[in-house]
Protein backbone atom coordinates (compact mmCIF):
# COMPACT_ATOMS: atom_id res chain seq x y z
CA UNK A 1 0.00 0.00 0.00
CA UNK A 2 2.82 2.48 0.85
CA UNK A 3 5.01 1.24 -2.18
CA UNK A 4 2.26 2.02 -4.74
CA UNK A 5 -0.44 3.72 -3.21
CA UNK A 6 1.17 6.62 -1.60
CA UNK A 7 1.57 9.81 -3.61
CA UNK A 8 5.03 11.41 -2.11
CA UNK A 9 4.71 14.46 -4.06
CA UNK A 10 1.47 15.76 -2.64
CA UNK A 11 0.44 13.25 0.40
CA UNK A 12 -2.71 10.95 0.69
CA UNK A 13 -3.14 7.36 -1.61
CA UNK A 14 -4.49 6.98 -4.87
CA UNK A 15 -7.47 5.69 -5.74
CA UNK A 16 -6.09 2.72 -8.45
CA UNK A 17 -2.87 1.60 -9.63
CA UNK A 18 -1.88 -0.38 -13.34
CA UNK A 19 -0.75 -3.85 -13.39
CA UNK A 20 2.80 -2.06 -13.28
CA UNK A 21 2.00 -0.44 -10.13
CA UNK A 22 2.16 3.12 -11.50
CA UNK A 23 -1.19 5.49 -10.60
CA UNK A 24 -3.96 4.88 -12.59
CA UNK A 25 -6.72 7.05 -11.09
CA UNK A 26 -4.73 9.67 -9.57
CA UNK A 27 -7.49 11.72 -7.31
CA UNK A 28 -8.13 11.89 -3.63
CA UNK A 29 -11.55 10.48 -2.94
CA UNK A 30 -12.73 10.22 0.40
CA UNK A 31 -13.50 6.39 0.25
CA UNK A 32 -9.91 5.16 -0.33
CA UNK A 33 -8.90 6.86 2.94
CA UNK A 34 -11.57 5.98 4.92
CA UNK A 35 -10.74 2.04 3.92
CA UNK A 36 -7.07 2.82 4.31
CA UNK A 37 -8.02 3.72 8.14
CA UNK A 38 -10.30 0.60 8.32
CA UNK A 39 -7.52 -1.89 7.22
CA UNK A 40 -4.67 0.49 9.32
CA UNK A 41 -6.59 0.26 12.75
CA UNK A 42 -7.73 -3.79 12.18
CA UNK A 43 -3.59 -4.57 11.02
CA UNK A 44 -2.53 -2.68 14.31
CA UNK A 45 -4.67 -4.06 16.30
CA UNK A 46 -3.33 -7.71 15.38
CA UNK A 47 0.79 -6.05 15.01
CA UNK A 48 0.88 -3.56 16.95
CA UNK A 49 3.83 -2.43 15.02
CA UNK A 50 4.51 1.31 15.23
CA UNK A 51 4.78 1.31 11.63
CA UNK A 52 1.38 0.76 11.20
CA UNK A 53 -0.06 3.08 13.54
CA UNK A 54 2.35 6.38 12.41
CA UNK A 55 0.12 5.06 8.51
CA UNK A 56 -3.07 5.35 10.86
CA UNK A 57 -2.14 8.70 12.12
CA UNK A 58 -1.26 9.99 9.21
CA UNK A 59 -4.33 8.87 7.27
CA UNK A 60 -6.36 10.38 10.29
CA UNK A 61 -4.28 13.78 9.64
CA UNK A 62 -5.13 13.45 5.95
CA UNK A 63 -8.79 13.14 6.28
CA UNK A 64 -8.89 15.97 9.06
CA UNK A 65 -6.96 18.29 7.10
CA UNK A 66 -8.01 18.00 3.61
CA UNK A 67 -11.71 16.54 3.28
CA UNK A 68 -12.98 17.75 6.31
CA UNK A 69 -15.76 20.92 5.59
CA UNK A 70 -17.33 22.91 8.53
CA UNK A 71 -20.77 21.15 9.60
CA UNK A 72 -18.68 17.61 10.39
CA UNK A 73 -19.05 16.24 6.85
CA UNK A 74 -16.46 15.43 4.15
CA UNK A 75 -15.71 16.38 0.32
CA UNK A 76 -16.28 12.66 -1.34
CA UNK A 77 -13.58 13.62 -3.48
CA UNK A 78 -11.04 16.30 -4.45
CA UNK A 79 -7.92 16.58 -7.02
CA UNK A 80 -4.45 14.86 -7.00
CA UNK A 81 -3.29 18.26 -5.66
CA UNK A 82 -5.86 18.44 -3.11
CA UNK A 83 -8.05 20.76 -5.14
CA UNK A 84 -11.43 21.50 -5.05
CA UNK A 85 -13.49 19.10 -7.61
CA UNK A 86 -17.14 20.32 -6.38
CA UNK A 87 -18.43 17.31 -5.68
CA UNK A 88 -19.33 17.94 -2.05
CA UNK A 89 -20.47 15.07 0.84
CA UNK A 90 -21.44 11.57 -0.61
CA UNK A 91 -23.58 8.85 1.42
CA UNK A 92 -21.67 5.90 0.84
CA UNK A 93 -17.84 7.09 1.50
CA UNK A 94 -19.18 9.15 4.54
CA UNK A 95 -20.30 5.66 5.53
CA UNK A 96 -16.91 3.93 5.54
CA UNK A 97 -15.34 7.09 6.91
CA UNK A 98 -18.25 6.18 10.20
CA UNK A 99 -17.00 2.90 10.14
CA UNK A 100 -13.20 3.40 9.89
CA UNK A 101 -13.85 5.79 12.71
CA UNK A 102 -15.67 3.02 14.95
CA UNK A 103 -12.43 0.80 13.41
CA UNK A 104 -9.85 2.43 15.21
CA UNK A 105 -12.03 3.60 18.52
CA UNK A 106 -11.64 -0.12 19.21
CA UNK A 107 -8.30 -0.38 19.40
CA UNK A 108 -7.72 2.73 21.11
CA UNK A 109 -8.97 5.80 23.24
CA UNK A 110 -9.07 8.94 20.84
CA UNK A 111 -10.94 11.86 21.98
CA UNK A 112 -10.40 13.49 18.70
CA UNK A 113 -11.65 10.67 16.32
CA UNK A 114 -14.89 10.52 18.71
CA UNK A 115 -15.59 13.67 18.47
CA UNK A 116 -15.35 13.88 14.43
CA UNK A 117 -17.73 10.24 14.69
CA UNK A 118 -20.50 12.38 16.43
CA UNK A 119 -20.04 15.80 14.23
CA UNK A 120 -20.04 13.04 11.11
CA UNK A 121 -23.18 11.48 12.44
CA UNK A 122 -25.24 14.55 13.34
CA UNK A 123 -24.08 15.84 9.83
CA UNK A 124 -25.56 13.15 8.29
CA UNK A 125 -28.95 13.67 10.08
CA UNK A 126 -29.15 17.11 9.29
CA UNK A 127 -27.74 16.53 5.50
CA UNK A 128 -28.95 13.30 4.59
CA UNK A 129 -31.90 12.23 6.36
CA UNK A 130 -35.93 12.64 4.76
CA UNK A 131 -37.47 13.43 8.28
CA UNK A 132 -40.74 12.18 7.73
CA UNK A 133 -39.85 9.10 6.49
CA UNK A 134 -36.57 8.79 8.83
CA UNK A 135 -34.40 7.14 5.32
CA UNK A 136 -30.76 8.60 4.60
CA UNK A 137 -30.68 9.85 0.60
CA UNK A 138 -27.62 8.79 -1.51
CA UNK A 139 -26.50 12.51 -1.70
CA UNK A 140 -27.50 15.70 0.52
CA UNK A 141 -31.27 16.74 0.81
CA UNK A 142 -32.44 18.97 -2.18
CA UNK A 143 -29.54 17.38 -4.73
CA UNK A 144 -31.04 16.66 -8.13
CA UNK A 145 -31.55 13.14 -9.30
CA UNK A 146 -31.60 11.82 -5.74
CA UNK A 147 -32.47 8.38 -4.21
CA UNK A 148 -32.14 5.91 -1.39
CA UNK A 149 -30.95 2.66 -0.98
CA UNK A 150 -32.24 -0.34 1.06
CA UNK A 151 -29.02 -2.12 1.38
CA UNK A 152 -26.82 1.41 2.41
CA UNK A 153 -29.88 1.70 4.98
CA UNK A 154 -29.58 -1.66 6.69
CA UNK A 155 -25.75 -1.60 6.58
CA UNK A 156 -25.98 2.07 8.32
CA UNK A 157 -28.47 0.46 10.75
CA UNK A 158 -25.83 -2.16 12.23
CA UNK A 159 -22.91 0.66 12.78
CA UNK A 160 -25.30 2.62 14.63
CA UNK A 161 -26.94 0.09 16.43
CA UNK A 162 -23.74 -2.09 17.19
CA UNK A 163 -22.02 1.24 18.69
CA UNK A 164 -22.41 2.02 22.31
CA UNK A 165 -21.37 5.63 20.85
CA UNK A 166 -23.82 5.65 18.64
CA UNK A 167 -26.61 4.04 19.76
CA UNK A 168 -29.71 6.15 20.76
CA UNK A 169 -28.17 9.52 18.56
CA UNK A 170 -30.63 11.45 16.48
CA UNK A 171 -29.56 9.75 13.23
CA UNK A 172 -29.85 5.82 15.22
CA UNK A 173 -33.46 6.64 15.99
CA UNK A 174 -34.18 7.68 12.51
CA UNK A 175 -32.97 4.92 10.74
CA UNK A 176 -34.51 2.45 13.49
CA UNK A 177 -37.23 4.12 12.66
CA UNK A 178 -37.37 3.75 9.07
CA UNK A 179 -36.60 0.45 9.10
CA UNK A 180 -39.54 -1.23 8.47
CA UNK A 181 -40.29 1.36 5.98
CA UNK A 182 -37.48 0.19 3.99
CA UNK A 183 -37.99 -3.32 4.37
CA UNK A 184 -41.55 -2.77 2.85
CA UNK A 185 -40.30 -1.13 -0.31
CA UNK A 186 -36.57 -2.04 -0.87
CA UNK A 187 -37.20 -6.22 0.26
CA UNK A 188 -38.86 -8.55 -2.11
CA UNK A 189 -41.69 -10.18 0.29
CA UNK A 190 -41.88 -13.90 -1.86
CA UNK A 191 -37.86 -14.42 -1.82
CA UNK A 192 -36.03 -12.09 0.31
CA UNK A 193 -33.95 -10.39 -2.24
CA UNK A 194 -32.79 -6.32 -1.61
CA UNK A 195 -33.81 -4.32 -4.43
CA UNK A 196 -30.90 -1.59 -5.06
CA UNK A 197 -32.44 1.83 -5.24
CA UNK A 198 -35.74 3.77 -4.36
CA UNK A 199 -37.09 7.04 -6.01
CA UNK A 200 -39.03 9.12 -2.67
CA UNK A 201 -39.55 11.75 -5.56
CA UNK A 202 -41.87 10.01 -7.45
CA UNK A 203 -43.43 6.80 -6.33
CA UNK A 204 -41.31 5.04 -3.66
CA UNK A 205 -43.70 1.66 -4.44
CA UNK A 206 -41.74 1.57 -7.91
CA UNK A 207 -38.13 0.62 -7.60
CA UNK A 208 -35.74 2.65 -9.90
CA UNK A 209 -33.45 0.02 -9.81
CA UNK A 210 -34.68 -3.36 -9.24
CA UNK A 211 -31.01 -5.39 -9.33
CA UNK A 212 -30.79 -7.64 -6.87
CA UNK A 213 -27.10 -7.06 -5.34
CA UNK A 214 -25.46 -9.60 -3.10
CA UNK A 215 -23.57 -6.59 -0.93
CA UNK A 216 -26.79 -5.41 0.03
CA UNK A 217 -29.08 -8.94 0.77
CA UNK A 218 -25.66 -9.52 3.31
CA UNK A 219 -26.44 -6.39 4.58
CA UNK A 220 -29.59 -6.79 5.38
CA UNK A 221 -29.24 -10.29 7.23
CA UNK A 222 -26.52 -8.36 9.01
CA UNK A 223 -28.63 -5.55 9.96
CA UNK A 224 -31.36 -8.05 10.94
CA UNK A 225 -28.63 -9.64 13.40
CA UNK A 226 -29.15 -6.98 15.82
CA UNK A 227 -32.81 -6.86 15.26
CA UNK A 228 -35.45 -8.05 18.55
CA UNK A 229 -37.45 -10.69 18.46
CA UNK A 230 -35.47 -11.40 14.39
CA UNK A 231 -34.77 -15.15 14.96
CA UNK A 232 -37.12 -16.02 12.18
CA UNK A 233 -36.39 -13.02 9.92
CA UNK A 234 -32.29 -14.02 10.69
CA UNK A 235 -32.96 -17.89 9.25
CA UNK A 236 -35.04 -16.82 6.59
CA UNK A 237 -33.06 -14.32 5.35
CA UNK A 238 -29.58 -16.49 5.90
CA UNK A 239 -31.44 -19.03 3.53
CA UNK A 240 -32.02 -16.77 1.03
CA UNK A 241 -28.34 -15.61 0.96
CA UNK A 242 -27.15 -19.44 0.29
CA UNK A 243 -30.01 -20.20 -2.24
CA UNK A 244 -29.77 -17.18 -3.82
CA UNK A 245 -26.24 -15.61 -3.96
CA UNK A 246 -23.99 -18.43 -3.15
CA UNK A 247 -22.46 -21.58 -5.65
CA UNK A 248 -19.25 -23.73 -4.86
CA UNK A 249 -17.22 -21.85 -7.03
CA UNK A 250 -18.00 -17.96 -5.29
CA UNK A 251 -21.27 -15.52 -5.72
CA UNK A 252 -23.75 -14.27 -7.82
CA UNK A 253 -23.26 -10.81 -7.60
CA UNK A 254 -26.37 -9.36 -9.42
CA UNK A 255 -30.02 -11.01 -10.34
CA UNK A 256 -32.40 -9.02 -12.41
CA UNK A 257 -36.15 -8.14 -11.20
CA UNK A 258 -37.00 -11.83 -12.21
CA UNK A 259 -33.96 -13.24 -10.69
CA UNK A 260 -31.73 -14.54 -13.17
CA UNK A 261 -27.96 -13.46 -13.08
CA UNK A 262 -27.20 -10.82 -14.34
CA UNK A 263 -23.44 -10.41 -13.73
CA UNK A 264 -21.14 -12.88 -14.22
CA UNK A 265 -17.71 -11.74 -12.38
CA UNK A 266 -17.30 -11.75 -8.87
CA UNK A 267 -15.72 -8.18 -7.90
CA UNK A 268 -13.08 -7.71 -5.16
CA UNK A 269 -15.33 -5.56 -3.14
CA UNK A 270 -18.05 -8.27 -2.29
CA UNK A 271 -16.05 -10.60 -0.08
CA UNK A 272 -15.70 -7.73 2.43
CA UNK A 273 -19.76 -7.47 2.85
CA UNK A 274 -19.57 -11.47 3.44
CA UNK A 275 -17.09 -11.24 6.25
CA UNK A 276 -18.17 -8.81 8.15
CA UNK A 277 -21.72 -10.22 7.42
CA UNK A 278 -20.34 -13.54 8.75
CA UNK A 279 -18.71 -11.79 11.05
CA UNK A 280 -22.31 -10.79 12.36
CA UNK A 281 -23.60 -13.57 12.15
CA UNK A 282 -20.98 -15.20 14.35
CA UNK A 283 -21.77 -12.97 17.18
CA UNK A 284 -25.00 -13.33 16.73
CA UNK A 285 -24.80 -17.09 17.49
CA UNK A 286 -22.55 -16.64 20.17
Amino acid sequence: MQQHFHDAEHGGWFYSIDPQGAPLDQRKDLYTHAFILFACAHYWDKVREPLVESVLNAALEVVAQRFATDDGLYEACLDRDWSSLKTGPLQNPLMHLAEAFLATLSVREDIAVQQRLLALCAGMQKKFVVPQEGVLMEKPLGAVDNWFEPGHQFEWYFLLESSSLLRDSKLHRSLSRAFSYTEQLGVVEHNGAVRAMLDLESDPRRPRDSTQRIWAQAEYLRALTLRPDSEAAVLRQLQALQQRCLHAGGWYECRDEEGEVSRKDMPSTTPYHLATCYRGLVDYLS
